[in-house]
Formats: C-alpha cells, structure tokens, sequence
C-alpha cells in the first residue's frame, strides 16, 4: 500500500529534517510511528496524509507514484485517508454529529444517509448521546473520539493518528486503543504516532522509529 523509497523531506531551504527513510507498509498492517520530539515524526505523517511531497526519492501510495502524480489529482487520493490530528481540528460551532457527517457532507453525499452514518458511528464510538452537544462541552477523550468517527466516515484504506492518546488519561488510551484495532481488523491499514512506548509494548505492533530524521528500527515491539 505505501512504499518508500530513500525519501528525503527539507522545508524552503533548511536542512534535511527526513533523510534516506525506506519502508513499506502491507494492506491491514498496524504500525506505531515512534521517536523522540523533533525526530522527524510529524514530518513524516505529514507525507503519509499527502500534506507535503518528498524533496527527493520516491513515494508510492495505493500503486501510485506520488511525486509524478498531477496536483489536481491528489484529493481523489488523499479521500483514501482518514486523520485523526493531535488538536482534533473540530469544528466549535457545529455538533458533534454535524462535525463527524462533514466530510461527506463536502463530497455531496445525500443529507438523510450521511447524518445516519455519522449518528453510527458516534454509537460506535461511546457517543450515542452526544449528537447534538457542541465540542466545547466535551472532554480531551470525547473530543478525540468524535475526531476518530470523522476520520473514518470516508471508510479510508489508511488511518493516520497523531499522539491519539497523548490527552487523555490510561482508561480512555485503552478505549481508544480497542477502536483501532477494530478498524484494522476491519480492513484498514493504521499508523499511530505516539511518545506511550508502554502502549507499543503491550500492544505489539511493529514500530518505525525514527532518530534525526532517519529511520533506525521496523521491527516488532519487544
């Protein structure tokens, strides 16, 4: 599904800040991305959610060669990708329900069937009762929730998550652990950021770390 190739990522002018990063990541994998801060980390998530293109090397996503794509064709490819961002990016003066439906509301999905998809989802997720409450009345973990039901209303291939558990205590890290497992058994290939190495242990998946803007561990979690 996704391969790179001696990728290298530098902003304007700087220095390198991703050097030489090869890896590949199967249909239905489950990867922790890991590395201290400033290790390259959002850098690297930010070529994985189409945000930014390589500087040099090659980058290959769902059998497309990316660096050789045409601009206007990269949003039919990024809809293959669900994000779920550290901030949540919610929407504060739309509900909950109306933020998690938005996605499918941009691409014209009819209205009726997109709200009923949306509601599913936000009971899928343990929010069954918050439809219409607005973000700034939810707590770090519900928030995070909502923002995990609007990723992947799209039904991605790929599910990009960005320290999802870095605002919220232990039981709902748990929580939401138990969500992206589902989604991968359900097919979907994940790729979960995060500083926890507790929750990488336990968990064991296979981890990219990354040192400096390099790649130095695909390996199994002990």
């Amino acid at each position: 599904m996704i391969v790179f190739q001696q990728v290298g990522l530098r902003y304007g002018l700087g220095p390198e800040v991703l050097r030489d990063v090869t890896f590949a990541l199967q249909p239905g994998s489950f990867h922790f991305l890991t590395g201290a801060s400033g290790a390259g980390k959002s850098s690297l998530l930010s070529l994985l959610y189409l945000a930014r293109l390589p500087s040099r090397g090659t980058m290959h996503m769902f059998g497309r060669d990316v660096a050789r794509m045409a601009r206007r064709d990269l949003p039919g490819l990024r809809r293959r990708i669900g994000t779920v961002f550290q901030d949540f990016r919610l929407l504060d003066h739309l509900s909950v329900i109306d933020n998690v439906a938005l996605p499918l509301r941009v691409q014209g999905a009819d209205e009726g069937q997109l709200r009923e998809h949306a509601a599913e989802l936000l009971v899928w997720v343990g929010l069954g009762d918050h439809l219409d409450a607005l973000p700034p009345t939810l707590s770090g973990g519900q928030k995070q929730r909502v923002a995990i039901a609007r990723a992947v209303i799209g039904r991605p291939k790929l599910l990009i998550a960005d320290e999802p558990t870095g605002n919220v205590d232990d039981r709902i890290a748990l929580r939401l652990m138990r969500l992206f497992e589902e989604l991968n058994r359900l097919g979907t290939t994940i790729v979960v950021a995060t500083h926890n190495m507790q929750l990488v242990r336990e968990s064991r998946h296979p981890e990219l770390r990354l040192e400096d803007g390099a790649l130095v561990q695909i390996a199994k979690a002990a």
